[in-house]
């Protein structure tokens, strides 16, 4: 390649507190258009801000969790700019004295294997309300919703460490898993509480300088953001190598017909006439209030990876998986508390549970068999009640009446033949009824011996005992 892509994101994601960051206004998702609103969101004179202390303590956690320092003093700004869905002409956000700095995450992608992408702050804002653009509204063009307005969001800027759409898409799901197990955001991008803008250039590999950058907004998810920054790649790369020139602005994803569109040139900082909030006072910020939140955080994503894979002898690809997210990892962790073996419990959670989860797109928390439903029917396999492939059936059963395992293998008489007596009776006839597959058997012809196998489950509809089975057959076969 004759260019790589330098590659920062900026990374909003709306804080779960029950209030607004600056006033006592509902944060909660949704509602009729304007009904979450009050005097200082909609910025009427004479009001003041007062800090939400949970939302300080909620950017603190994502700090810890990004292994960044935190500041013992902060301090908000005005950073000025006019939208519809501004009222007040300006947003409370923080600009020189942020409460995070100088972080890292590690992702882990396929084209350059695990890579440190440096985090240069997290800072505290308030969000702003959102323009509605609806021409089916008669008499309206455009309509202003503030219910999002004044909703807690912090930012989180990377260093432009990324460098590629690869890299940028597991950069912004290590946020995301990180958020959520921190329970200080949902992370749904749908909804607008995890959103995403990209800066982006390139240069010619080997260059230390940086190129003209542009910015991407309007990405929606995970696979847009991967899918806006490819091609924006692509579009800077054509537009150098045919001689032209890559223009500082901002761009609009447009995912319908998988292109960017120009929204305006870019501004710089200066053009934001940031200056310190009068009506908020600094923030000191103690030792021992930092150290009781970290004291509190939960096992984040990769100690659990650790432990799972120590205490647990699971594979770290299994272990990568079922820590995900918290909620498929405390699932894990109920059923294999009372099943015999783990490792059949992570298998089953990463194929047959996942699956399930994937087809009806709910998650965990929703799953209708619960950790010690599924540990009942993982044990009655290990201890050979039932074979592996009944225990599928029994699985389905399960998902349709909720019921019990062991009650459902009794009353439907699923229990598997383990008794070799009865087994031999039924191989016996098998092989006297199949003297050319006996033949071709016993002149080398190996993978017959699936045809006895499925003839023994066929008779026995599956519940034959296969390595009871596999033990008689080989045997007989030999012409003992």
């Amino acid at each position: 390649m004759k260019y790589e892509a330098v590659i920062g994101l900026e990374v909003h994601a709306q804080l779960l507190t029950e209030s607004k960051v600056f006033c006592g206004s509902s944060a909660e998702f949704g509602g009729d258009p304007n009904s979450k609103t009050d005097p200082v969101v909609l910025g009427m004179p004479g009001v003041l801000p007062v800090l939400n202390t949970r939302a300080v303590e909620y950017i603190i956690r994502m700090g810890l969790a990004t292994h960044c320092s935190i500041a013992p003093f902060s301090r908000f700004a005005r950073k000025h700019y006019f939208y519809p869905d501004l009222p007040k002409g300006y947003q409370i956000s923080q600009f020189e004295l942020p409460f995070c700095s100088n972080g890292h995450v590690d992702v882990n992608t396929e084209a350059r294997g695990q890579q440190r992408i440096g985090i240069t702050r997290i800072h505290l804002e308030e969000d702003a309300g959102k323009s509605i653009h609806d021409t089916a509204i008669a008499g309206h063009d455009s309509l202003v919703d503030l219910n999002r307005s004044g909703v807690a969001l912090i930012e989180i800027v990377s260093e432009p460490d990324i460098r590629s759409a690869e890299e940028a898409g597991q950069y912004l799901a290590k946020l995301k898993q990180l958020v959520t197990y921190l329970e200080i955001c949902d992370g749904n991008m749908e909804e607008g509480s995890l959103r995403c803008d990209a800066n982006i250039s390139i240069r010619p590999v080997g260059d230390a300088e940086f190129g003209v950058k542009t910015e991407v907004k309007n990405m929606n998810s995970f696979r847009n953001v991967e899918r806006a920054i490819a091609y924006e790649i692509e579009r800077q790369t054509n537009i150098v190598e045919s001689g032209g020139r890559i223009v500082q602005e901002t761009l609009l994803w447009d995912a319908n017909v998988n292109t960017v569109r120009s929204m305006r040139s870019k501004e710089e900082a200066h053009d934001y006439r940031y200056f310190p909030e009068p009506d908020i006072p600094p923030l000191n910020i103690s030792e021992e209030w930092v150290d009781s939140i970290r004291a509190a955080l939960p096992e984040l994503p990769e100690a659990k990876q650790a432990r799972f894979v120590q205490n647990y002898q699971l594979p770290e690809y299994n272990a990568e998986v079922l820590t995900a997210t918290r909620s498929l990892a405390d699932y894990f962790e109920k059923t294999a508390a009372d099943c015999q073996d783990k490792k059949l419990a992570s298998n089953w959670i990463m194929s047959d549970v996942l699956r399930v989860l994937n087809d009806t797109k709910t998650d965990i928390s929703e799953f209708s068999i619960s950790p010690e439903a599924l540990a009942e029917l993982l044990n009655l396999i290990s201890d050979k009640t039932i074979s592996a492939k009944i225990g599928k059936t029994v699985f389905e059963e399960m998902l349709e009446s909720g019921g019990s395992p062991r009650k459902i293998v009794e009353a439907k008489g699923l229990m598997q033949i383990s008794d070799a007596g009865a087994l031999e009776k039924i191989i016996d006839e098998i092989i006297e009824n199949s003297p050319s597959q006996v033949e071709q058997y016993r002149a080398g012809k190996e993978k017959i011996f699936t045809y006895f196998i499925g003839q023994v489950m066929k008779e026995t509809r599956g519940k034959a005992n296969p390595a009871t089975v596999n033990e008689i057959l080989r045997e007989k076969l030999k012409g003992a």
